[in-house]
């Protein structure tokens, strides 16, 4: 570990304005970092650098007013040689007026027409004296410039951009590491669209490529068998389908999940959790969830047969639900996405009958301990260490009821079904790595 502080600030404002990355060193030298979007951004040159690009910045902003200054200068100026050839003949009008009386008359006239020329000919003196100012402050600049260069000295561009590299590769790595954390904060939520009934799921894949941002959408809790298919979230608000699916056998509850071009859930009246391929349109695997218990045996507070929750997470497949042996307590099991197979279970000791909703964040389960207004997330149970926690974290429930409520990691954010409203809420993750740079 170096002794040199790793501390960094980078702020993003995207389009939804939620992105922002940080990392500060701790006294025992950890970097520890806190996100709250995906985006990376690169860090920052060196103050002189930084003064160098603001000034070069100032420079080019300054040449474009100058341009414009000088196009405005253009333009007057063939006003006062209109102007000019004007007065010229005024001069031969004078000579004229002793012997006709109609010359006054048109001489009145064309002196009412130059009127207007008058402020035409004040401006050009104010931008030609701006423009004298600009260049004056320009030649300033250029001096400052070159005396930060000299104080530079031995760095000449080509050692300095290296230095920025190497300071962007070693921020690139941070960031690379902060793929998983501890939920701290929910902001939000931002509601996306109203439709449906107060009961349903909306979801977008989160092993789909950056490019692909379909949306699927699946509207009730049971009695339905179509999945409605979107392009892009804007196709999505705008009500814009691209295909429908109808699938060969009808959903249990609203806790679906979307994974890798394929839907995952859960058979209505069974513990059977179905795999349907949106490529192929056709069932690839079924598979009975052992001892699960299904058609509101052991729902969430809200009912509507949310028995079997399927949710996925950085690190894979998963399916919460509660059996008979766990005394009705979650069950927490890891799912192979090809065959369903249970992989590896967690039996924790919170009722599922008292679970408002739940989602998985890199391995962790965090559960909510209501449905309704004042829900907060509550529990959380890491299945890395098999220990649980009681935590105090709000979320704002704007709509009083919310039947779905799933972590997408490629976005790293909640969807939420929210009494008819499709929203999406921000986390905050802390995180603690370790860093291995020892130059």
């Amino acid at each position: 570990m170096n002794n040199v502080p790793c501390k960094f600030i980078v702020t993003i404002r995207p389009k939804e304005g939620w992105q922002v990355y940080s990392s500060a060193q701790d006294a025992d030298g950890r970097c520890i970092c806190t996100v709250v979007a995906p985006e990376q951004n690169l860090c920052s040159r060196d103050a002189k650098t930084r003064q160098l690009r603001q000034l070069l910045e100032k420079i080019q902003n300054m040449s474009q007013s100058i341009e414009v200054l000088n196009l405005r200068t253009q333009r007057d100026f063939q006003y006062v040689m209109k102007m000019e050839s004007q007065m010229k003949g005024l001069r031969s009008k004078f000579r004229q007026i002793e012997s006709n009386r109609r010359t006054v008359d048109e001489l009145k006239g064309k002196m009412n027409e130059l009127q207007p020329l008058i402020p035409v000919l004040e401006q050009y003196k104010t931008d030609a004296t701006l423009i004298s100012q600009f260049k004056e402050e320009i030649r300033n600049l250029s001096l400052v410039l070159t005396a930060i260069q000299e104080e530079i000295g031995a760095y000449d561009y080509e050692e300095l951009q290296q230095r920025v590299l190497g300071l962007e590769g070693r921020l690139r790595n941070c960031m690379n590491k902060l793929t998983c954390g501890k939920l701290m904060k929910i902001t939000g939520p931002i509601t996306v669209k109203t439709s449906g009934t107060r009961f349903g799921a909306w979801m977008t894949d989160p092993q789909a490529s950056p490019k692909n941002n379909k949306v699927w959408y699946m509207d009730s809790y049971t009695n339905n068998k179509i999945v409605r298919e979107y392009k892009s979230v804007s196709d999505f608000v705008s009500g814009v389908e691209s295909r429908t699916y109808n699938l060969p056998f009808h959903w249990a509850g609203t806790n679906h999940m979307v994974y890798n071009g394929s839907l995952y859930y859960n058979k209505y009246q069974s513990n059977i959790i179905v795999r349907y391929s949106f490529e192929s349109g056709r069932v690839m695997t079924q598979r009975a969830l052992e001892s699960a218990g299904f058609h509101n045996v052991y729902p969430y507070t809200w009912g509507g047969f949310s028995d079997i929750d399927l949710m996925a997470d950085e690190l894979g497949l998963w399916a919460i639900y509660a059996t008979n042996q766990n005394a009705g307590n979650i069950v927490i099991s890891q799912l192979d996405p090809q065959t369903i197979q249970v992989l590896n279970s967690w039996n924790t000791e919170y009722s599922k009958r008292n679970a408002g909703e739940s989602f998985m964040i890199c391995g962790t389960l965090y559960i909510t301990n209501s449905h309704l207004t004042g829900a907060k997330v509550y529990y959380s149970y890491s299945t890395k260490t098999s220990t649980y926690e009681y935590m105090d974290i709000p979320i704002h429930n704007q709509y009083f009821h919310m039947s779905m409520l799933d972590y997408n990691a490629r976005d790293r954010a909640l969807y939420g079904w929210n009494n008819g409203h499709q929203v999406l809420f921000n986390v905050t993750l802390f995180h603690i790595i370790q860093t291995d740079d020892e130059s």
